[in-house]
């Protein structure tokens, strides 16, 4: 395998915007745009935690950045660029970081982003990667957790479950016929570049699992939170299994849809934003010490055993 060095130079230097500098120094040089505030925002993703190791490379590249772009969604941020580092084991082979390249090169074409610079080194045993983005607002609007109201409607993107179901099918667990669960799984579609900052008062994505997310909304802004389970949207893949994985959909996460709290007079502003992207409406926010209580279409509480995904 090639050094450190011909390796950054052969497959990540050609991805570095101007910012950079051809990755030849130590540190990025970046200017602020005018008038607009810089938001931060990092990820990890683990072999064997965050993917599988017979995952194709180019696919984990794309789901590195768009777990990071879905953090700057969230906070209705423009993106511009990432830090990446990486620890591969020395028996990575070549082909893999070339792949793996590929799927960043596709997606900074199709984010309108470029790489900044980073770090490389060796792992023992399994691979590491690490994405640091900055993306930027304007002064004041970036939406926070902490916004949110009683009466706030809470509204969600796309459809949630289905990355859950698919690393179910992913490890064998169940079957996926069509594979469309699976590639949710493999690689989410960030919801970036919708004009929510002056429509929604809170928003999160969903990468821990609905209910948690939405608990940490609940815990910023010192509210409860009501969801129907029935209005939670599922794509017909998922319908397909009926109940059985309701609490896997729910907490499982990995779905990277938005949450949005949104107040009743903005409601058909939301609609109109969103445009092609659908965002259904599942409860609401009110009074109440911080909880989550899914009801079910007789109103009735249903418990789960967990309420979202937790490393610890």
């Amino acid at each position: 395998m090639p050094d450190e060095f011909t390796r950054i130079a052969t497959h990540l230097a050609p991805l570095a915007g101007p910012e950079g500098l051809g990755l030849l120094d130590d540190a990025a040089i970046l200017t602020p745009p005018k008038n607009r505030e810089l938001i931060l925002t990092v990820d990890q993703m683990l072999e064997n935690i965050h993917f599988l190791p017979h995952d194709p490379p180019d696919l984990i590249a794309k789901k590195l950045l768009r777990r990071n772009l879905s953090d700057l969604a969230a906070m209705a941020a423009t993106p511009a660029g990432y830090l990446l580092t990486t620890a591969l084991p020395p028996s990575t082979p070549e082909s893999w970081l070339k792949q793996f390249a590929q799927g960043l090169a596709q997606d900074q074409e199709e984010y309108g982003i470029k790489l900044y610079g980073g770090d490389s080194s060796s792992a023992k045993t399994h691979i590491s990667l690490s994405a640091t983005f900055i993306g930027h607002v304007a002064p004041g609007q970036a939406l926070r957790r902490n916004g949110a109201r009683p009466g706030d409607a809470i509204y969600v993107t796309g459809t949630i479950g289905d990355a859950a179901l698919g690393l179910r099918a992913r490890k064998g667990q169940l079957e996926d016929p069509t594979g469309y669960l699976t590639n949710r799984s493999l690689l989410p579609t960030p919801r970036i570049n919708l004009p929510l900052e002056k429509i929604a008062s809170a928003a999160i994505d969903v990468s821990d699992g609905l209910l948690q997310d939405i608990l940490h909304i609940c815990k910023a802004s010192g509210l409860a939170a009501t969801i129907q389970a029935a209005m939670v949207p599922t794509s017909p893949q998922a319908a397909a299994f009926g109940a059985q994985y309701l609490e896997s959909r729910l907490t499982d996460g990995d779905d990277y849809e938005l949450v949005l709290a949104v107040p009743p007079a903005h409601e058909a502003a939301l609609l109109t934003a969103c445009g092609s992207v659908p965002v259904t409406k599942i409860g609401t926010f009110h009074a109440g010490p911080p909880t989550v209580t899914v009801q079910d279409i007789s109103g009735r509480p249903i418990t789960f055993s967990k309420q979202g995904w937790r490393h610890f």
